[in-house]
Order: C-alpha cells, then structure tokens, then sequence
C-alpha cells in the first residue's frame, strides 16, 4: 500500500482524528475537553504518546491497561497507518491516532484533560532546545492540559537527551521518580518492558542501552534550561539508518 491509500484509508478510521493549524482556524478544536465522552465515551484517564511513529507504544499500552484511553500523536500519517490498522483489525476501543503538530496540543486538550504523556524515542534535537519534547518550552505547553500530578515518562536511546534531560530536571530541582541509564539491565519489574517498538529492538541489537526517566512537572516555578556543554550522539538521529558506533 502505498502513501497515498494509506491517507485514504486514515481519512475512513472513526479513531483516528487530522487536523493542522489551517483546519483549527486560530480557534480550539471541537473535541476540547470533551475526549473521555465524545471520543473514547468512557470517563478514564487519558494517556498521550507524543511522537508514537507507529504507534507500538500505543497500541501497547492500551492493550495492558484496558482501563485507561491512549492517544498516540504524530504529524506523519503513513508511519501511524500501521497502528490505527491494529486498533481496527482488533477492534481496539480504547486507543486513538492524533495526526497534527505538538506544539499544538493545547489547542486539542482542555486544563487537566490528560494524565499522563509518554515521549518514545524522540528526535533528541541536539541543535534546537527549544524542539526538543522535553524541553522547557514543550513542557510549559503540557502544563496547560497535563493534570498536577501526571507523570511524563521519557524513552531514549540518545544519550545526549539524556545527560540534557536528567540536567534539566537537576536545575530545576525536580526529583524523578524513576531514572535508569539502562532500562533492560535495570532491577525494574514493569509491564512496559514488555513493549518494544522496532527501532529500539533494532538499537538494543546495537548495543545500545534504553534510558528511561519518570518525572512530574512542577507548577509553582518557572523552568529553565540547563547551562551545560553535552557531547552530541555520534550516530545519525535522522532516519538512525547508519552504522552505530558506542
């Protein structure tokens, strides 16, 4: 199938919702806080994964956790196809796709509407902080929708986000929760091990090690970025097709 029939069949997916800035029109979408009754039709929490590719992490977790609803997002819809095909061949009710920008998820969801975020092997950005998903600048857009108590779960194989990840958190003297430099050598016993989208069964194969980070976002303060120099990853983010080298 190729990326035109894919789009076509998206556009049919009832689980599915596309809409870029231009759809919006400067205004909020139509399904602001509404998600739990019009979309899912259920009143449980509300999981994102922000950059879900092909939505492995997605389609995962809602299969774990029968009792929570899981919207992956993403703006490339040919990578999320593979996932909304899952949800409709299992006919999965309790897992979505969001085709749109990040940067604009406050115009999706409503204060307090989501429960928790996973961030699955973003782009680390190492040029551009303020793109990065777990930058300052995403993070004080998930405060507007993200409950006070949510967590943001981080999986990376980039040890540059990592070391700027784990820094941030320090100069903001916020204590993560969980925080292991090598999740699958790690004494951690969780059900989100059992989940492993392709290119992090392909990195493991590398060498490389998973990190993981759990963490809340605090309300009372303003963040800021670390001031620090971190030695960029010596392998190609974009694509990761290229030779990895430890």
């Amino acid at each position: 199938m190729n990326k035109l029939e894919k789009f076509a069949e998206m556009e049919e997916f009832p689980f599915v919702v596309q809409a870029d800035f231009k759809e919006l029109n400067g205004g909020d979408y139509k399904l602001k806080g509404k998600w739990r009754q019009e979309f899912f039709q259920n009143d449980n929490p509300i999981v994102l994964e922000l950059g879900c590719g092909k939505g492995e992490y997605t389609v995962g977790l809602s299969k774990l956790y029968p009792e929570k609803n899981f919207i992956g997002v993403d703006i490339k819809g040919s990578r999320m196809h593979t996932g909304a095909t899952v949800i409709a061949t299992e006919n999965i009710k309790n897992a979505g796709f969001l085709r749109t920008h990040i940067e604009l998820l406050p115009y999706f969801f409503d204060a307090n509407e989501i429960d928790e975020i996973w961030v699955t092997f973003p782009d680390p950005q190492m040029r551009k902080c303020r793109k990065r998903l777990v930058g300052t600048m995403m993070l004080d857009r998930y405060k507007k929708f993200l409950k006070p108590n949510g967590y943001v779960h981080l999986k990376t194989d980039s040890n540059f986000l990592w070391v700027y990840t784990t820094a941030l958190l320090q100069c903001n003297n916020i204590n993560a929760d969980i925080a292991l430099e090598d999740l699958y050598h790690s004494n951690l016993d969780d059900k989100i091990l059992s989940i492993q989208t392709y290119y992090e069964g392909k990195w493991i194969e590398h060498g490389l090690s998973i990190k993981y980070i759990k963490f809340q976002i605090p309300r009372d303060r303003e963040l800021i970025e670390p001031d620090i120099e971190i030695e960029k990853d010596n392998y190609h983010m974009v694509g990761r097709n290229v030779k990895v080298k430890q």
